[in-house]
């Protein structure tokens, strides 16, 4: 069958718009990731423990990465569609999983690792990246991943179990809104620390991660990258926070909103983080719980209460045990 002249002349004038999703990650070998969680560091858990809670967050994070793209290359094929029934120009996004990890010879366990868990809903792209400061390999990552073509990058770390659909869908939305302004611009959302949990900008931007990790100035994450975007007059837009897992403060806000995730998948449209939530419930940490405190604002005017004061359960003392380790959790 030939195609109608509508075809092909919305065919010229289409064009492929290729987005990276490129996820900063390693192995999950024990004493080498999430170490402020263990007795090594700041932490309650033992080195097994917390590297099995990371793989878990890896996983999950992945597979939530996953069902955002074939939702956002779902709405673009009906985008296309519609654009090209109209006459004007066609942009067709595909998306690619890139998954970046150090040193090289990490690049084959991480493919192994992934493997080994079972068939994955799209194509995973393993490489390494190098350099002497975490700037540098940042820099090295998106330099590579430009060369495979890229047009928007949109970068993030593995250890954001409250990670949504909703999130990264937001991020490439962002990028596709800086796609074709001069100049170009970046997107990124904030942790809870002061730093970034998701960075990208266009293949168009003049810009890169240089003195953002190292500032000399002292500025955190989050503050760098918003002075040197203002020092080169780049746009820059504001995605929700996303909060990140590091210390036993962030695994604690982190608990709750695993639960919450969970349970909300039954009502709505999102991926829950469900291999962090089995292996937190196999830890006895799957819920959190507060003691009495006098940490608050006055309150005698507004609960009219002249003496005493609200009473609550006991505080939740978890369960951790020398040697407590995650039963194997596959996909």
């Amino acid at each position: 069958m030939s195609e109608s002249k509508s075809e092909q002349g919305g065919r010229e004038k289409e064009r492929v718009r290729k987005n990276a999703l490129l996820l900063f990650s390693k192995p999950p070998i024990p004493g080498l990731v999430k170490t402020r969680l263990t007795v090594l560091k700041d932490g309650v858990f033992q080195p097994e423990v917390a590297s099995g809670l990371y793989h878990c967050m890896l996983f999950d994070v992945v597979e939530i990465c996953c069902a955002a793209m074939a939702d956002l290359e779902r709405e673009s094929a009906e985008r296309a569609q519609a654009a090209l029934a109209a006459g004007e120009e066609v942009v067709r996004d595909e998306y690619e999983m890139i998954i970046s990890t150090t040193p090289a010879k990490n690049v084959e366990v991480m493919r192994k690792l992934f493997s080994d868990a079972g068939e994955w809903p799209r194509e995973l792209v393993f490489l390494c990246d190098e350099g002497a400061s975490f700037d540098e390999h940042y820099n090295q990552a998106f330099e590579k991943t430009w060369a495979r073509g890229a047009d928007c990058i949109l970068s993030m770390g593995a250890d954001m179990p409250a990670l949504t659909k909703a999130d990264v869908r937001a991020g490439f939305n962002a990028l596709h809104k800086l796609d074709g302004v001069a100049g170009g611009g970046i997107v990124l959302a904030p942790d809870q620390e002061m730093g970034v949990s998701v960075i990208g900008w266009t293949r168009e931007t003049d810009f890169d991660h240089s003195g953002v990790f190292y500032n000399q100035e002292g500025l955190t994450v989050l503050p760098a990258y918003i002075d040197k975007a203002r020092k080169q007059g780049l746009p820059a837009l504001y995605l929700p926070p996303i909060p990140d897992v590091d210390t036993m403060a962030d695994l604690m806000h982190n608990i709750t909103l695993v639960e919450a995730l969970n349970y909300c998948a039954q009502y709505d449209d999102v991926t829950p983080p469900w291999r962090t939530a089995q292996a937190l419930k196999e830890m006895g940490w799957d819920e959190v719980r507060v003691p009495p405190n006098d940490l608050h604002d006055p309150r005698e005017e507004i609960d009219k209460q002249e003496t005493g004061r609200a009473t609550c359960r006991l505080p939740f003392r978890p369960k951790v045990s020398e040697g407590n380790a995650l039963s194997p959790i596959s996909l």
